[in-house]
């Protein structure tokens, strides 16, 4: 799977699932940019992965356009172009609300980031991207299949990820190929923390790691995918697919 010399765009790469993405993008050879809102995060990765001038970081909040234009004009000024752009930048725990005590200040927020931040990131890569006939990734949830209670703001705005990938991928083809990864349960804290039977709740047998996440991401933007548009791959170790009578 090569990907070397080939650039790409991360949002949120700074931690979590996406520092795993750009590490396993690095680790194939990729160049990057981590288009991120926390600049403690992104200095530690930045020292931590140690990749000289194939890893550049902008300060970068995806829910305001002129932060995403600088971004990506901060990606193509370092490295000539993009092949590749995931958008992986959102709030991922909101807290939970009853609807009826949801502000639409805060329904905003959410849809502002994990929705609108995947689309202006589309907005403003996908030209670059059709240049160098390259793919995005959007990263979901398997919160758009299933809901726990209060979760009405987050599972919406994942939802439409899922449909923002085929109607870009619609969009942008032949040129620009997308597809969205829905996670479900990937831990990125301390593995101690996990107990058995957290783990024991997944067919596969385990929580999932970042770089479940990554990997898929990594194929994804691979010309082996290259047969492969507008479709959302749900990595969960099986866990929604499992019944639970409890």
């Amino acid at each position: 799977m090569s990907l070397k010399g080939k650039s790409a765009l991360v949002t949120g790469g700074e931690k979590g699932i996406g520092r795993g993405i750009v590490e396993a993008f690095l680790n194939r050879g990729m160049k990057i940019c981590i288009a991120g809102i926390d600049t403690d995060a992104a200095d530690q990765t930045l020292r931590d992965l140690d990749a000289g001038e194939r890893l550049v970081y902008c300060k970068t909040d995806v829910s305001d356009e002129d932060s995403v234009v600088r971004a990506v004009s901060r990606a193509v000024q370092a490295f000539g172009g993009l092949d590749a752009a995931v958008a992986n930048a959102g709030i991922a725990d909101p807290g939970r609300q009853n609807v009826e005590d949801l502000s639409l200040a805060e329904w905003n927020r959410v849809i502002g980031t994990n929705l609108t931040g995947v689309f202006l990131t589309a907005k403003h890569c996908f030209p670059h991207l059709r240049r160098s006939h390259g793919a995005m990734v959007l990263i979901a949830s398997t919160r758009a299949f299933q809901s726990e209670p209060g979760t009405t703001a987050y599972s919406a705005s994942k939802g439409g990820v899922v449909a923002l990938a085929h109607s870009l991928a619609v969009t942008g083809g032949p040129e620009v190929r997308v597809n969205s990864i829905s996670p479900g349960w990937i831990h990125t804290g301390d593995p101690d923390s996990l107990r058995d039977k957290d783990h024991a709740q997944h067919p596969a047998g385990r929580v999932g790691r970042p770089e479940d996440i990554a990997g898929m991401a990594a194929w994804l933007v691979s010309e082996e995918a290259g047969f492969i548009t507008g479709q959302d791959f749900v990595v969960d170790g099986g866990m929604t697919v499992k019944m639970i009578y409890e």
